[in-house]
């Protein structure tokens, strides 16, 4: 299996067959070294479910979810669908995502239909960054670390991360509150506007927590750090692929009270700005427990 086959079996939710008031889907498990779910797993399946209830003509434009409990990795997620309402350009979709009889995250999602209006965004300019191709790979850095079961959640996601900063895996080379990654599925990646969103759903809860933690010094190896998502929002602007080079701006603006939040922009090559993000996490050393 190719990891962007992987990728889409983690997007292909089914009709659990249970027949209630909403709709009910459930998803595939995706291991981890720690044995609870990944968030964006979760949220990307959570997406995908809530977009087989709506009609063709609508893509998702936002979603709004809150983590409740950890999940079980090993374990296929259900996912219950609220039809909440269906407007003239606007469709909203409440997802509870269950294991075990218990509820792991609650969602929001709203879909609308292609309509003009004002359009305007943000300059960037990427002269000054490296093509994501002339910066090393996670594999070229940390291959030879391939026979230790815990790197394997580095090395073998589904998408491919290039650090325009380095990567803070091991140590924290800058230690600042911003940094900016090129992202894209590691294989050709062919499905519809919604499944792409899912993806980057999916491949943009891998990074969050990095600014805080750049911040502050902490590489991912910090001994005894534990550190979980709380909540996730994002905003789809304007179509994009995931197996296409995007630009991952990211900034953690403040951390307090054992909770960090960190703000996601994703632009594509010719510097569109394709979607945005923004996440608050809990981040504990042993100290602080």
């Amino acid at each position: 299996m190719t990891a962007t086959q992987g990728l889409m079996d983690m997007l292909t939710v089914l009709d659990s067959g249970a027949r209630t008031r909403e709709d009910i889907l459930t998803g595939p498990p995706l291991p981890t070294p720690h044995g609870r779910s990944f968030g964006g797993q979760v949220l990307g399946q959570a997406i995908a479910a809530a977009g087989r209830t709506v009609p063709n003509d609508r893509e998702i434009h936002s979603m709004h979810g809150y983590f409740l409990r950890p999940g079980d990795a090993d374990a296929r997620m259900t996912f219950e669908v609220d039809r909440l309402h269906d407007g003239r350009s606007f469709s909203t979709r409440r997802v509870q995502a269950y294991q075990h009889g218990e509820a792991r995250m609650s969602m929001i999602a709203s879909f609308q239909t292609e309509d003009p209006g004002l359009e305007h965004q943000e300059q960037i300019d990427l002269g000054g960054l490296p093509d994501p191709e002339s910066l090393p790979t996670v594999w070229e850095k940390y291959g030879h670390l391939s026979g230790n079961g815990r790197a394997s959640w580095v090395l073998d996601r589904p998408f491919d991360f290039r650090y325009v900063e380095s990567d803070i895996i091991l140590e924290v080379a800058e230690r600042t509150s911003r940094q900016r990654v090129w992202m894209r599925s590691r294989e050709p990646f062919e499905a519809s506007p919604l499944l792409n969103a899912a993806a980057l759903a999916f491949g943009s809860d891998y990074l969050l927590l990095e600014p805080v933690a750049r911040r502050h010094g902490l590489p991912w190896a910090t001994p005894g750090m534990r550190a979980a998502s709380l909540d996730h929002a994002m905003w789809f602007h304007r179509p994009f692929r995931v197996d296409e080079w995007l630009l991952y701006e990211l900034d953690a603006p403040t951390s307090q009270g054992g909770r960090g939040l960190a703000n996601g922009r994703f632009f594509d090559r010719d510097g569109v700005h394709v979607a945005s993000v923004a996440q608050e996490s809990m981040m504990r050393l042993p100290s602080q427990r």
